[in-house]
């Protein structure tokens, strides 16, 4: 697939003719999704299998989503971030109907009430890692949202489900659920534009990635992207009385969201200007809404480094790194191993050896107090790497 302007709002070729992003994605999409609902709603045996039976185990070998759609590089380069999945159940910022939690304006039924303990329950499960836990907890919760027939509760259910298997890494069972959520959504007048909609095509476009859909998962981000650019655009010409801040800044957030997302994924396949492009979008509306001190921006500071070392443009990628470890130290950022490392191998490209090894002594200390294996591996290799070019360096003296 060729790449694809989003500020031009190109088209995708498609067969012989053309078929805008957003048409080619939510026709792929609800290709198969009509049917399913019908299954998982209806009281039967395929039901009771649904809600009993637990999501199959990640596959041996399988990629896990942190290590396929963090911000890659080419072979034998660091990675610029230690980060989850592209939204975490736990963190995520757009949760799905929490209004059904908080809503003070609509009175819940106790059955209502019972099914938010349950979920409560569940989420908490998911933060402390017991996710089959979580699953029977959910199972139970889809019997009582069907008994009540709350719609409400039967999506966010569904939605959480879905999270659940995203987050065990069963892409299949996942993109299942997330799909019976999109049409129980629809069904209830959900618009496409709405963040809900647009945060599980993101989840969406996510799993498409990590099975190497390539088309389904640009089409899946676009879509995404270009759907909050046209609604963020709408909404300028709203008041105040009509829009509350909260609301825009939501919007934006989740903009910058699906940028990180596509930047991280075009990186990964040596997409370098068009990662860039979104990298840089993504930071300047993280420094808008969320400050210069956020995590987010500290990272987004980092990754933007990471891909202007990739193209060879280093002392840019310095600038970024030294901002992003400046931030990271006054706020004690959980991940500073990642970004020392990051510096360490930027000033070795330049042939600071002395600095470089500096930085990478300090980052290998920090990365062995996390346990981060897969940091330490690389930075031993970065030091064997320094080593050589030390030598190399003394002969031509």
């Amino acid at each position: 697939m060729d790449r694809i302007s989003l500020a031009a709002g190109c088209h995708v070729m498609v067969g012989s003719g053309h078929m805008t992003v957003r048409t080619m994605y939510v026709r792929a999409v609800w290709r198969v999704c009509a049917g399913g609902v019908h299954r998982l709603s209806a009281r039967g045996p395929a039901w009771r299998a649904a809600c009993r039976g637990a999501p199959a185990a990640p596959r041996p070998g399988a990629p896990s989503m942190s290590r396929g759609l963090h911000s890659g590089r080419r072979d034998g380069a660091y990675k610029s971030s230690c980060r989850p999945p592209v939204i975490l159940l736990s963190a995520a910022a757009f949760s799905l109907f929490s209004k059904l939690e908080e809503d003070k304006d609509e009175e819940l039924t106790l059955a209502e009430e019972n099914i938010v303990y349950h979920l409560k329950k569940a989420k908490l499960s998911v933060m402390k890692g017991e996710m089959e836990e979580a699953e029977e907890i959910l199972h139970k919760t889809l019997h009582l949202a069907h008994e009540c027939e709350s719609k409400r509760a039967i999506i966010y259910t569904y939605d959480l489900m879905a999270n659940v298997a995203f987050l065990r890494g069963d892409y299949d069972r996942a993109e299942k659920l997330f799909k019976t959520t999109l049409v129980y959504m629809i069904d209830g007048g959900v618009k496409q534009d709405d963040n809900s909609f647009i945060e599980i095509s993101l989840k969406m476009a996510s799993i498409y990635a990590a099975r190497n859909q390539n088309d389904l998962a640009v089409a899946g981000f676009q879509f995404c992207i270009m759907s909050l650019d046209e609604k963020i655009e709408k909404e300028k010409e709203l008041s105040a009385a009509m829009l509350r801040a909260e609301e825009r800044t939501n919007t934006r957030l989740l903009l910058g969201l699906c940028l990180d997302s596509y930047a991280r994924y075009l990186l990964a396949n040596s997409q370098l200007l068009h990662a860039q492009t979104m990298y840089e979008r993504a930071l300047q509306i993280c420094r808008e809404e969320q400050g210069e001190l956020h995590p987010q921006t500290v990272t987004l500071l980092s990754d933007l480094a990471t891909v202007l070392e990739a193209q060879g443009r280093f002392e840019e990628a310095y600038t970024y790194v030294k901002q992003a470890l400046d931030a990271a130290q006054q706020t004690e950022h959980p991940n500073q191993h990642v970004i020392l490392g990051n510096m360490a191998m930027i000033l070795l490209h330049q042939e600071h050896l002395m600095d470089a090894e500096r930085i990478f002594k300090e980052a290998l200390t920090k990365a062995e107090e996390k346990k981060d294996s897969w940091s330490i591996t690389y930075i031993q290799k970065g030091l064997s790497e320094l080593t050589k070019r030390k030598k190399h360096k003394e002969q031509n003296v």
